[in-house]
């Protein structure tokens, strides 16, 4: 290695912290998505405290990621209703719930358990990349008979 290499060296490692915190980042964002989708489908709408309790936070703390979500386009909320995401929201959270799925499929064919699976999923589903993602479908498809 040259002293002219070094940059391109330290670079990758950046690169890749890089990714891993506009990942973490994001994932807060995913996980709020989800969570209002699935009170949604459950509710008909998703109210702040629901949200709260869901995500195990604090009411003022759901509020400040909900405005995030509406300031991202994400979602919207009505006046004396909940919150309700938008086109682009449903969107997301579904992809998310897609993801999520797909890498709890493929840590049960490796032999975790089910339980397990899932509480490291949620973890997992938003720091895999898609050619990753790519890799535990096409596993799980060689998979089923």
């Amino acid at each position: 290695m040259t002293p002219d290499d070094a940059p391109d060296c330290a670079a990758q490692p950046a690169e890749r912290f890089n990714q891993a915190r506009a990942a973490q980042a994001n994932a807060v964002l995913e996980d709020y998505a989800e969570m209002i989708g699935d009170l949604i489908e459950e509710m008909g709408e998703a109210r702040i405290t629901d949200i709260a309790a869901r995500m195990g936070v604090t009411h003022p703390t759901a509020t400040k990621a909900v405005g995030r979500l509406k300031r991202e386009g994400l979602a919207v909320s009505r006046p004396y209703r909940g919150v309700f995401l938008t086109e682009e929201g449903a969107a997301l959270a579904e992809r998310v719930r897609a993801r999520h799925r797909t890498v709890v499929d493929f840590l049960v064919a490796v032999g975790v358990p089910e339980e397990n699976a899932e509480l490291d999923a949620e973890g997992m589903e938003h720091h895999v990349s898609d050619i990753t993602l790519a890799a535990f479908e096409a596993f799980l498809k060689a998979r089923t008979p």
